[in-house]
């Protein structure tokens, strides 16, 4: 009786605390600006964007698909999400921040029925 007990009270305190959605506070705390991304170790600039929510650093390959995504890693200087965008692809990101200018990019998937993979550095170079 006594065991049966304390595991109604044991799922009792589970159900009391609500769910939180992991937050992705380190991409708030990078610049909004103009940001450049290089492959790593290249000084080719792949692309230029202006990062007014830098979430959009998750989706390098699929800019403009509307994709769900899940939170893998959520940390105070990284994130790792994989996403799904019905129809375009899909794809797994993890952000490292070095400072609020500079982050490491890691990303994977698959777009436009093609495979990708890539390393990139991404710098903030001003204003939009």
């Amino acid at each position: 009786m006594l065991r049966i007990s304390l595991m109604a009270l044991g799922f009792a305190g589970a159900s009391a605390v609500p769910a939180q959605a992991p937050s992705l506070a380190m991409l708030d705390r990078l610049e909004k600006g103009s940001w450049q991304l290089r492959e790593r170790g290249k000084d080719a600039v792949l692309q230029t964007i202006c990062v007014g929510d830098a979430r959009r650093m998750i989706q390098v390959y699929h800019p403009r698909a509307s994709c769900s995504r899940y939170v893998i890693e959520d940390t105070p200087n990284s994130v790792t999400v994989h996403y799904t965008c019905p129809g375009a692809g899909h794809g797994r990101t993890s952000i490292r921040s070095e400072t609020n200018r500079l982050v490491q990019i890691d990303t994977q998937g698959i777009a436009d029925g093609k495979p990708f993979s890539q390393a990139i550095e991404a710098r903030r170079t001003g204003g939009c």
